[in-house]
């Protein structure tokens, strides 16, 4: 067996579960914003065009992608971002972000280093980041990101003998769970950085269409604004979040040519080509941007209705972008505060601390909950007025 196995830590949803083990919950209706997976209905432009090509399921897919997938995805970088993608170059689908995150680490740590590789992660962190650095024989490193720092990873913490070990660093944002969002300074940081000690970026930003009516900066796009190619630089983005679409598991990477010619050969061989019917579904979901503003408008409408609800009780604000809420407890045990209110309310919602690892002497999660607005409107605000009453009786 592969030994980096037994260096996986059991996944957030795993230890919630687990958390919950034995509770009984009081006898009112269960609204679950505990996971991050979207609730809005997939919309017919994406459903009608996945019945159109049913045919697409006697054919072996290509692993590159159709000219037609690739060009939807260089189209929607022009309109988004403003960008001139080479298509057949600077562009590959991938079956949703999760596996490309990664895979991607697969091809770029080089094991066979004298000293051990290091991948630095921000803290809290999307774990799939932990557990692609474990699995490819590298170490991870946590770099706090606290209100403090408003929520961005406090670059100047990493020791100069990190720098010098680290092959990857990987960046979210919008961030899971913060909805913080880089600034132009942010990246130009962590550009000299890179420049400074050669590792590549991998930029997470399947959230970045959840926002309040300001684009979220993306990684190219900073690129681009610095005068920058896109050297030791690859962005991440899907249709799960956008388009309601996690279960179609679509997406694409985009960025540096070199560094996506060898993430091609190693998918040829992983087996990681995404179906000719999905792949029609994903042109006519990146073609269309009706829907994605629709959908961007409920999330608004339910931050509106929830945020200076529980505002009242919980230190909470509206994120830079996301769909999710990033709340201080009182009492600051995320854990029995999660426990405790799913008894009482049955409502369930993430302790902040299992999205993180103990780091230079703390857990930056410790004290938070992860509140994702995925329910109804109806459901969020009945949600919001329950964790009030909740927090109101349980500090009388």
């Amino acid at each position: 067996m592969n030994p980096h196995l037994d260096s996986l830590q059991p996944y957030p949803f795993q230890r919630l579960r687990q958390l919950m083990a034995g509770a009984v919950p009081a006898d009112k209706p269960h609204i679950n914003l505990s996971i991050g997976e979207p609730k809005h209905p997939t919309p017919d432009v994406i459903k009608q065009a996945l019945v159109n090509s049913l045919g697409g399921l006697s054919v072996y897919p290509a692993t590159l992608g159709s000219p037609e997938l690739r060009q939807s995805f260089a189209d929607w970088m022009q309109r988004r971002y403003g960008l001139q993608l080479d298509a057949e170059k600077e562009i590959l689908p991938v079956n949703g972000s999760r596996e490309a995150l990664f895979a991607f680490v697969q091809t770029v740590v080089d094991s066979q280093w004298t000293e051990k590789p290091v991948v630095i992660s921000p803290n809290p962190f999307y774990q799939i980041y932990e557990g692609a650095a474990l699995l490819a024989g590298a170490e991870p490193f946590y770099v706090n990101c606290t209100a403090d720092t408003a929520y961005q990873p406090d670059w100047a913490s990493v020791p100069e003998s990190v720098w010098a070990r680290t092959q990857l660093v990987f960046v979210c944002s919008p961030g899971n769970p913060t909805g913080a969002v880089m600034s132009l300074e942010d990246w130009k940081k962590l550009f000299e950085l890179s420049d400074r000690y050669g590792f590549v970026i991998a930029s997470d930003e399947c959230y970045s269409e959840i926002h309040f009516g300001q684009p979220p900066l993306g990684g190219l796009e900073a690129a681009s604004k610095l005068g920058r190619g896109f050297e030791r630089l690859v962005m991440f983005t899907s249709l799960s979040k956008r388009s309601n679409a996690p279960g179609m598991r679509s997406g694409f990477v985009a960025g540096d040519a070199t560094l996506l010619a060898k993430f091609m050969l190693y998918r040829t061989y992983q087996g990681g080509a995404m179906s000719p019917t999905i792949q029609a579904a994903s042109v006519a979901a990146w073609n269309d941007e009706a829907h994605v503003e629709e959908n961007r408008a409920a999330y608004i409408a339910k931050f509106q209705a929830v945020t200076p609800v529980l505002a009242e009780v919980l230190d909470v604000a509206l994120p830079d972008a996301s769909f999710y809420l990033w709340a201080k407890v009182p009492g600051g045990d995320d854990a029995a505060f999660s426990r405790s209110l799913f008894e009482q309310e049955h409502i369930t919602v993430l302790p902040g601390s299992f999205l993180a690892r103990t780091a230079h002497g703390i857990n930056p999660g410790s004290g938070y909950i992860r509140i994702a607005l995925v329910a109804t409107l109806a459901e969020c605000q009945a949600a919001a007025e329950r964790i009030v009453r909740f927090v109101k009786t349980t500090n009388q």
